[in-house]
């Protein structure tokens, strides 16, 4: 089992994407924990509707390419598109923070809602 670390994000039907991306999470990972929520401004988008952001983690014994194409086939079932992307519109981001001792998305590590939720997972460290 690998241990990993996900964010998830959405400005559209926040609550509700974030709850149903929690149910599909849950096939997908195991042993799955998520931190409280936390609203946050859009940082690069022309767009003004807030994002719902989480973090969670779990165990996985797929590959890393395995697990990025699960999640983005999520994505996609809530009607992301690239198009949609470039409106700025998401109605659910997943990304693969962690895997095993891998760290990706180093941009994101940064981000004030990722250093204030990390200490909220049972990982727990940066």
């Amino acid at each position: 089992m690998t241990k990993v670390i996900l964010s998830l994000a959405a400005n559209r039907f926040q609550k509700s994407n974030l709850a149903k991306a929690r149910e599909c999470l849950s096939k997908v990972i195991s042993n799955v924990s998520y931190t409280s929520e936390q609203w946050t401004e859009p940082m690069s988008s022309s767009r003004r509707e807030l994002y719902l952001n989480q973090l969670a983690e779990g165990d996985t014994e797929q590959t890393l390419d395995e697990l990025n194409q699960r999640l983005k086939a999520i994505e996609i079932s809530f009607g992301r598109t690239a198009q949609k992307r470039q409106l700025g519109i998401v109605p659910i981001d997943i990304d693969i923070l962690q895997y095993g001792d891998l760290r990706l998305h180093e941009r994101d590590w940064q981000r004030p809602y990722v250093t204030s939720l990390i200490s909220e997972l049972h990982h727990g460290e940066l």
